[in-house]
């Protein structure tokens, strides 16, 4: 059961690899098609950076970083805070930078349990010795 379970995710991740060149291809198409780049333009191409990168760190180390997925969402949201008009309501805005501000924190948070973490190998690594 784990085996087909295991091929069940690399055919899934092939098919989000495949899927996310299909899509950078199609941004590419349309932004030489109408000769301009916008910012959200650029951010969606980050986002689709970032599945790749995150796509390459399943495929190596079998499983998720919840950090990669993190920074997703904060390109998402600002990408989201950029293409907005100019009527939309302010406290939207708002409610979607706090949400960034949060995420931010969650990274950082993350990073810190991350390095905390290699410290503790270390520390064992050493008391091994």
């Amino acid at each position: 059961m784990e085996k087909i379970v295991k091929q069940i995710q690399l055919l899934t991740l092939v098919i989000i690899l495949i899927s996310t060149v299909i899509a950078i291809g199609s941004e590419l198409y349309q932004m030489f098609k109408i000769n301009r780049v916008t910012l959200a333009d650029l951010l969606l191409l980050f986002l689709y950076l970032e599945v790749l990168a995150m796509v390459r760190v399943f495929w190596e180390s079998q499983s998720i970083q919840i950090t990669l997925t993190l920074f997703i969402a904060i390109t998402a949201l600002c990408r989201l805070i950029v293409m907005q008009n100019k009527e939309m309501d302010a406290l939207m805005i708002i409610a979607e930078a706090a949400a960034v501000i949060i995420l931010a924190g969650a990274a950082y948070l993350m990073s810190l349990k991350d390095k905390l973490s290699l410290e503790k190998l270390r520390a064992r690594e050493q008391d091994k010795e």
